[in-house]
């Protein structure tokens, strides 16, 4: 049996940073997986509880948690009512909120109880990808670190939201969200703190300096984040495993809402992969 436990922590920005844990009742001494959504996403989004319960079901305690700023609340989650928050995020914020949740996985009477703080690993999706890469080389108690449709520059998005000049001047620019047909702003602080901040948001250079068992997983149908970006990521690190599924797309053939109890095939083989790896590395 699955349990599912729901967690509020106190984020580094003021805003507190939503937590579930999944884990198997019957089992102990359980792998940790922390897992990160990607821009405009969150941790419900699609097919991710099925996610959730399927490494749980594994043998993994699974957690999967909302970035502080991604512009939901603790009172509405799922879609994006906060969009001053969603503003004033950046990939430093992201990397401080996914810290915290280290820190307290570490510190949790629970997780400790029936998890393996010696076997923590990463996994992001999208831009929580490079999220991922960059805490994995710099944070010694990460064990793995997993890409699943991962970008590999956060300096091309950053620069390419607008023009600079207009950018600054506006203090705003804002893009489309597809789903809620919201206009989500960013803020010029945005482009100020990657460039105070851009060596450490290279992912280039944190993925040629990890020293520990990367994977890279991407669809070749994925028309988001192109093939050729997880092709960068291997090249930078020769010593990481690069699969690619078939016929799927940025978010492997899920969608919002997610309605069926079985997840889309190419879901489930990234699931499969990903297993295979952690279980390998440890």
């Amino acid at each position: 049996m699955v349990l599912k436990d729901t967690h509020i922590i106190e984020g580094k920005h003021d805003k507190p940073i939503l937590i579930d844990v999944s884990f198997s009742a019957e089992k102990q001494n359980l792998p940790i997986i922390i897992f990160c959504h990607g821009y405009k996403g969150f941790k419900d989004w699609g097919a991710w509880n099925l996610m959730a319960n399927a490494f749980a079901e594994a043998g993994f305690c699974f957690i999967k948690f909302n970035f502080s700023h991604n512009g939901g609340t603790m009172e509405q989650p799922i879609d994006f009512p906060d969009l001053e928050a969603f503003g004033n995020n950046n990939y430093t914020k992201e990397l401080d909120d996914l810290e915290s949740v280290i820190d307290w996985v570490c510190t949790n009477e629970t997780i400790k109880s029936v998890g393996n703080l010696e076997a923590i690993n990463l996994i992001g999706h999208s831009r929580g990808g490079g999220i991922v890469a960059i805490k994995a080389e710099e944070d010694h108690r990460i064990k793995t670190v997993i890409s699943l449709a991962g970008v590999c520059d956060l300096g091309k998005r950053t620069a390419t939201i607008g023009d600079l000049t207009d950018w600054k001047n506006t203090g705003v620019k804002y893009v489309l969200n597809g789903r809620t047909k919201q206009q989500m702003p960013h803020f010029y602080q945005f482009y100020e703190d990657f460039i105070a901040n851009e060596e450490r948001l290279t992912i280039k250079r944190a993925v040629s300096n990890l020293n520990i068992p990367h994977l890279i997983i991407h669809g070749d149908a994925d028309t988001s984040v192109l093939i050729e970006e997880a092709e960068n990521l291997h090249e930078w690190n020769p010593k990481s495993e690069f699969q690619i599924i078939e016929n799927a797309n940025h978010v492997f053939n899920a969608k919002h809402p997610w309605e069926s109890a079985i997840l889309p095939k190419e879901l489930q083989s990234v699931i499969d992969v990903s297993i295979s790896f952690i279980n390998r590395a440890m």
